[in-house]
């Protein structure tokens, strides 16, 4: 059974110039655990569709299914459910609250999940243990390096437990041996916790480190199965 599968999605905007189609009949499967590249330009359709898979936008036609269950038949408050336990997401502007601590970030996804503020903290600092962080717990955004950021969002990404990461463009805002270190913290989670991994970027370099490539343009899959190294 696929872990996400979408039919003929399509997101459509209707603005005073006309019908925008920025995703436009995309049909593919993700499969539990592995590691998917979605590659195109500015524009191609890659962050409207990061945004379904997600649960932050609902199709206007077209079927979503995570495991075999309809998204787009979910009320609002179990499309909330779905974010909150199924996803974990990574952007390139980290999105961390500036007045927080690294702690507080990692643990604000859990306030809804019923855990005691005692088991929240624990949870909180093996988290930011895991990504190497542990001693910069009480640290906030801006005393942290670029890098730092990111591996707090990942161990955000990583609070309720979530069976898939999606990373939009993970490292656009890292310099190139910072990019190479997230990149690889990712893949670990794939490798040692199972979590399957798509990769929303532009960037040839960091979609040759997934197991298969889709890519997008004018909304529409022009490539599907394209393998690293290929």
């Amino acid at each position: 059974m696929p872990l996400l599968e979408t039919r003929d999605l399509a997101r459509h905007y209707t603005t005073a110039a006309g019908v925008v189609r920025a995703l436009d009949g995309v049909s593919m499967v993700i499969e539990d655990g592995e590691v998917l590249a979605l590659v195109g330009a500015s524009g191609s359709g890659k962050s409207t569709l990061l945004n379904l898979l997600g649960g932050l936008d609902r199709p206007t036609g077209g079927e979503l299914l995570f495991r075999e269950k309809s998204l787009a038949k979910l009320a609002s408050r179990e499309l909330a459910e779905y974010r909150r336990r199924d996803v974990g997401m990574v952007f390139q502007s980290f999105n961390l609250i500036p007045h927080r601590t690294a702690l507080d970030n990692v643990i604000l996804p859990m306030i809804f999940e019923g855990k005691s503020k005692a088991e929240r903290r624990d949870r909180g600092i093996r988290l930011l243990d895991s990504v190497g962080l542990g001693k910069r717990a009480s640290h906030r955004p801006a005393e942290l390096s670029g890098g730092e950021q990111q591996r707090v969002a990942i161990a955000r990404a990583l609070a309720n437990s979530p069976p898939m990461l999606l990373a939009d463009e993970p490292t656009g805002n890292l310099d190139s041996a910072t990019a190479a270190e997230i990149l690889q913290l990712l893949l670990s989670l794939n490798k040692e916790q199972g979590k399957t991994l798509v990769l929303i970027t532009h960037d040839e370099h960091v979609a040759q480190i997934a197991s298969r490539r889709i890519r997008l343009r004018d909304g529409r899959i022009f490539e599907n199965g394209g393998e690293a190294g290929a």
